[in-house]
């Protein structure tokens, strides 16, 4: 049996389910609100290419690397992005949370937090996770932001480390929370969203 088993999270208003085929039409509706394809430093399918990008994640979670899920809008009943468990190191208890997208009229609200919130609830708390990752593109300020507001240290950057959708290179930086480190970190979240509700 796998370390990281298929499963729904839910918290006030998301809900992540495992990443299905039939999640297609609805992801490529999430990503044309902002036309998000258009960015270079994200991991948002083009439009038609919905179902490869889903036979990917699914093809990598059968290796038991990664385990997308769809980002539903428990108020509207919409998907509106998606996001991933991945880089999973079973024998160390690590994993890494990423390929991260919404919609855009979901951008810099609350939602991140609370699926970030839900995510490392269950990897630490659940999983016994021993660290959990994250990496992002160097040019992408607004994510290393997002991460570092979570709480999540940064450990560098790789340089000239991976292609970008139009072919460049980019530098990586990378970023872990240890399990130590994650009471005083979950303390901070649940603050947060009391005080910043959705």
């Amino acid at each position: 049996m796998a370390w990281v088993e298929p499963v729904t999270l839910e918290r006030h208003p998301v809900r992540l389910v495992p990443l299905a085929m039939n999640h297609a039409p609805a992801l490529a509706s999430a990503a044309r609100d902002g036309e998000l394809w258009k960015l270079t430093v994200t991991s948002v399918p083009d439009p038609g290419d919905e179902a490869a990008y889903i036979a990917t994640a699914l093809r990598m979670r059968n290796e038991g690397h990664r385990l997308a899920f769809a980002v539903i809008d428990t108020r509207s009943g919409d998907i509106i992005g998606s996001t991933s468990y991945h880089d999973i190191v079973a024998p160390i208890r690590r994993l890494e949370i990423g390929y991260t997208w919404y919609a855009q009229r979901c951008q810099r609200t609350a939602i991140n937090t609370t699926c970030k919130l839900l995510l490392m609830q269950h990897a630490f708390d659940t999983l016994g996770a021993q660290l959990v990752g994250w990496r992002t593109d160097g040019l992408n300020f607004r994510s290393q932001a997002a991460i570092e507001r979570l709480g999540a240290r940064k450990d560098g950057t790789l340089r000239h480390h991976a292609l970008r959708r139009d072919g460049s290179v980019r530098d990586t930086v990378m970023y872990s929370l240890l399990a130590s480190e994650w009471p005083a970190v979950r303390e901070r979240l649940e603050q947060r969203l009391l005080n910043d509700p959705v």
